[in-house]
């Protein structure tokens, strides 16, 4: 059986469905691999079935990894917008026999699982302080420096 060469079949696809660019299939394909050596890492046969919830967190954690807060802004780019499109990049993927499946995977184990701001906008929004944090920080910052005293020198 001959290899299959991965950039000729994503340009195939990529000629019949025009949503998504190449770059969004080497992303998958570099995501998956991320995905199987964290899997090994953590103690789980690298060489098993990966899940879509396994495989998107995966590719959460690879685009933070390498295009930290401007991971939605490239994504986006390449046509990527929700987990569903994942799903369809996957699913493309397996129907041109580069990816496999077991009777159960769905296009549909891609949807809606996360959004892309709780993703990957969130990780990197400043944290404000709640309220009640930052009255006691300034109470604190009152005490630190001793009890004030009035004029006449009482507390």
């Amino acid at each position: 059986m001959a290899k299959i060469n991965f950039a000729e079949v994503v340009e195939q696809i990529c000629e019949k469905d025009l949503r998504y660019s190449a770059d969004a299939y080497h992303f998958v394909q570099e995501g998956l691999n991320h995905t199987l050596k964290s899997l090994k890492r953590g103690g789980q046969h690298a060489h098993r079935h990966v899940s879509g919830q396994e495989l998107l967190s995966g590719l959460r954690e690879f685009a933070l990894k390498e295009y930290g807060p401007m991971s939605k802004a490239v994504l986006n780019e390449w046509g990527v917008k929700t987990t569903d499109d994942f799903g369809q990049v996957v699913f493309n993927l397996v129907n041109s026999s580069v990816l496999g499946k077991n009777e159960t995977d769905s296009p549909n184990d891609f949807k809606n699982v996360f959004t892309f701001d709780d993703a990957f906008v969130k990780p990197f929004a400043p944290r404000t302080a709640s309220p009640r944090k930052a009255t006691h920080a300034k109470a604190k910052k009152r005490t630190s420096t001793g009890p004030k005293k009035n004029k006449a020198g009482l507390l």
